[in-house]
């Protein structure tokens, strides 16, 4: 079988063995008619692109040379009179025809373009990537056109990369994949892609650190090179790995027969356990204690109907979760949770009536009261600060993926407090520039790893994600950020991140930085 080669030294192989091409300009002949596809390429354009500028007197007849000797090479058995079958005549020039496995430039961009399940598409890519010998065309690399698709070749290998890691992400290939990640985001800097692989990769593997150290590095080299921030995936990445968003932790997919009967049994188990919980409300603290995490009762208030609606389908689907009211303003929120003793409100900023600002604070000046977590359309609201001050267990967006909103109830109930990343950035960009008598006017005096500390904390991060990032004891993080406090002379939290958004510590331009 007659092959050509293009993704390294150029070739044309008859069964393995090697043809004579001849010269290099000769074979520039048949490297251009490889790169037209199969498309005829007309004699003038020919001869204009294999002697740019000055093409000598005998161009036409020096062409004409070049296709008869490479037709001899390429069907040696073919008659003097017979008609040529490869390079063929296509007037007003000539036209290669091959079968798109007999070129592995054609036969790579197939396969790179083709989709299919992860498998599929990691076992593909896999031969596809293997047909590179080196840099296409490159004998050919003073020419022009040669330069040009040598250039797209090399992008579509690229994506061929990625794809190919994505896929084995999906897959569950996560450690054996960080190594030729790093090298690929390495020699890629500025593909934001590569970045997007690396850190997911790291993330997989149990290195929550490493993974938001590439994204950081990844911003460092774009603001160097180009002056540009992330991108609104990268950025969206980073926000999702600081809440450590259930959805980043996709586990290895199961063959696809079995995929109908794991999502059965999923549903079979998640019915059974729901209607266990609406059946054991009578059974002793200590049963509860044992047979897992105690249901967390929630109260929701909102004046709008569709966002009530919403989150009572996100508290159904989830298990552990119980709606136990709705209100739809803050004085009727406040009659709720006394009425119920919930462990958790979700508390919407604006409400007629009485709004959730002041609903909140009255919740928390009873005694032993619910956690209360604010909910924002835009995160631009001024009472975001006060909020704030009056000891809510954090902020969400209405707008945050379901995930947000679970892992802000479980951070709130566990004592600590989540700030959506996006809320955490409008609010203290709302301030920049206000003067606040509270805050120090710089941060002198702090050391290394306290001015990493402040950073996370700026970032959204709660005590238990900045233990998980840093590695160390939840404990420790709690005792550093009360000396944190005092060795500032701030009062709470909120005033540590205002402290590191005014002081410059972290940009306000961006969500996570």
């Amino acid at each position: 079988m007659l092959t050509f080669r293009a993704l390294g030294p150029f070739q044309a192989c008859h069964g393995g063995d090697p043809v004579d091409l001849g010269g290099q300009r000769q074979m520039a002949v048949l490297a251009r008619l490889l790169v037209a596809g199969g498309r005829a390429v007309p004699v003038s354009m020919l001869i204009d692109e294999l002697w740019p500028g000055e093409p000598p007197a005998q161009a036409l007849s020096t062409v004409q040379g070049y296709v008869s000797r490479l037709r001899r090479a390429l069907e040696p058995g073919r008659a003097p009179r017979e008609e040529a079958e490869v390079l063929v005549s296509a007037p007003p020039g000539y036209a290669l025809r091959a079968a798109p496995d007999q070129v592995d430039t054609w036969t790579f961009e197939r396969a790179v373009k083709a989709t299919g399940e992860p498998a599929e598409v990691w076992e593909r890519l896999g031969r596809a990537l293997a047909l590179w010998r080196g840099p296409a065309l490159a004998e050919f690399s003073d020419l022009q056109w040669a330069a040009t698709e040598a250039g797209r070749l090399e992008e579509l290998r690229l994506v061929a990369v990625e794809r190919r890691a994505d896929a084995g992400l999906r897959l569950g290939q996560s450690g054996a994949l960080v190594a030729d990640l790093e090298a690929h985001a390495s020699a890629h800097p500025l593909r934001e892609e590569a970045w997007r692989l690396l850190a997911l990769a790291l993330y997989r593997s149990g290195r929550q650190g490493d993974a938001l150290g590439a994204l950081r590095r990844a911003r460092a080299l774009l603001r160097e090179e180009l002056g540009l921030d992330l991108g609104p995936t990268l950025q969206r990445l980073e926000s999702d790995m600081l809440v450590q968003a259930a959805h980043l932790d996709l586990p290895s997919a199961p063959p696809a027969a079995e995929k109908a009967h794991e999502a059965r049994e999923v549903r079979e188990v998640r019915d059974a356990t729901d209607a266990a919980t609406s059946t054991a409300s009578g059974a002793s603290a200590s049963s509860a204690e044992t047979s897992g995490p105690r249901t967390l009762r929630v109260v929701v208030a909102d004046d709008q109907a569709l966002v009530r609606t919403g989150l009572r389908v996100v508290l159904d689907s989830e298990p552990g979760f119980q709606l136990v009211a709705e209100a739809e303003d803050g004085e009727r929120a406040i009659a709720a949770v006394r009425e119920t003793s919930p462990d958790v409100v979700l508390m919407d900023i604006q409400m007629p009536r009485l709004d959730g600002l002041t609903a909140a604070r009255r919740i928390l000046a009873d005694d032993a009261p619910p956690k209360v977590i604010m909910m924002t359309t835009f995160g631009t609201d001024d009472n975001l600060y006060a909020a704030l001050r009056a000891g809510v267990s954090g902020f969400v967006l209405k707008t945050s993926a379901p995930e947000q909103l679970i892992s802000a109830m479980r951070a709130a109930q566990a004592g600590d407090a989540l700030i959506d990343p996006a809320v955490t950035t409008r609010l203290i960009a709302a301030f920049a520039g206000r003067a606040d008598p509270s805050v120090p006017p710089a941060l002198a005096g702090l050391g290394d790893t306290d001015l990493d500390l402040m950073k996370l904390v700026a970032r959204g991060l709660t005590n238990r994600q900045i233990a998980a990032t840093l590695s160390v004891p939840e404990h420790s993080v709690a005792q550093s950020v009360t000396r944190l406090l005092d060795h500032l002379g701030l009062h709470d939290r909120a005033q540590l991140v205002v402290a590191a958004y005014e002081s410059g510590l972290v940009n306000p331009g961006g969500p996570g930085r």
